[in-house]
């Protein structure tokens, strides 16, 4: 399976607000262990380690 880079949201902006509004008021640690939380629970959702491996790649390439 390959890693879908398209557009994928059905309301990205929605999504956005939602991300921003879960790390208000958090501190800088806080708000780094919560995307950490996060990353595990949708690596976990979605399960392929190829795919996941592909997104790691290119998030650490910009």
């Amino acid at each position: 399976m390959m890693l879908n880079t398209e557009p994928n949201l059905a309301a990205p902006d929605d999504f956005y607000e939602a991300l921003i509004e879960m790390h208000r008021d958090l501190t800088p640690e806080e708000s780094a262990a919560v995307n950490a939380r996060l990353i595990l629970l949708l690596a976990n959702h979605i399960g392929d380690t190829e795919v996941l491996m592909q997104a790691m790649q290119r998030a650490r390439a910009g």
